[in-house]
């Protein structure tokens, strides 16, 4: 499981290779069985930067991501103004780390 550092990433965006799905993100979290939902919408675009060499344009949650394996949100992901549906599913939660795998939707919205 690869963890991610909380230093903020700003790169340009094209991800090209859609659709991808991305496993192994994990984050550390202090909430009660949640992670915020902005702490994944910018971990899982860390993830995508670091799986095709640059981050999209925007990723945004509205939901908290429960710490409960097999459980879901879904996501957009904006890249070079066109919009992705995401889903995030939980895939492991050890104490405070959640890992999950990022599923991008194989057409735009």
């Amino acid at each position: 499981m690869r963890q991610i550092s909380s230093d903020r990433i700003i790169a340009g965006a094209a991800l090209g290779a859609l659709p991808l799905l991305l496993a192994g993100c994990s984050f550390g979290f202090g909430g009660p069985g949640t992670v915020p939902a902005d702490d994944v919408a910018e971990q899982s675009a860390r993830m995508l930067a670091e799986e095709v060499g640059q981050i999209p344009d925007e990723v945004t949650c509205a939901d908290d991501l429960p710490a409960e394996v097999g459980s879901e949100i879904r996501c957009e992901l904006v890249d070079d103004g066109v919009a992705y549906g995401v889903t995030i599913t939980v895939t492991s939660v050890e104490g405070n780390d959640v890992g999950w795998d990022i599923q991008v939707d194989q057409a735009p919205r």
